[in-house]
């Protein structure tokens, strides 16, 4: 399982409380790019319409050594292939007050291109202010760890 893409802003913004694996569904020529490493997850979101889960805002550019594709959109809306009790999962958790469904990650499962789906709650500046400490915090003493050895 190589990790293709990762949404840090995601991890920062949200407290992730769930996780779920999704399929997402891609063109030929996507599916090669996203390989290639060239997808951004920053400021995507995922959405419910009807009875289906929808990745919004996904930046997956076009293939380098692909033809010019007339029309292609990098950031058009993309299908999530879940099934119908996780779809209504998503919904009764989209739904509660402050929750929101984010994509966390995109990477690679036996070829084929997964989501990783983090439903969370936004965080509050306050916890961002304690997130960012602790990060500093954890880097100084590896420092001093390694200072040390």
């Amino acid at each position: 399982m190589s990790v293709l893409a990762k949404n840090k802003e995601g991890y920062f913004n949200y407290t992730i409380e769930h996780t779920l694996e999704a399929g997402i569904v891609l063109a030929g020529h996507e599916v090669k790019s996203a390989k290639t490493g060239g997808v951004s997850l920053k400021g995507s979101h995922v959405t419910i319409r009807g009875n289906e889960a929808v990745l919004i805002n996904a930046h997956i550019p076009l293939y380098k050594h692909s033809a010019a594709i007339p029309g292609y959109e990098p950031t058009r809306s993309r299908k999530l292939l879940l099934n119908k009790k996780e779809i209504s999962g998503l919904i009764g958790k989209s739904k509660e007050q402050g929750m929101a469904v984010i994509p966390l990650e995109l990477y690679e499962k036996r070829g084929l291109v997964k989501v990783k789906l983090g439903i969370g709650r936004g965080k509050k500046k306050y916890d961002k202010r304690a997130s960012i400490k602790k990060r500093e915090d954890d880097r100084k003493i590896a420092r001093a760890i390694r200072s040390k050895i």
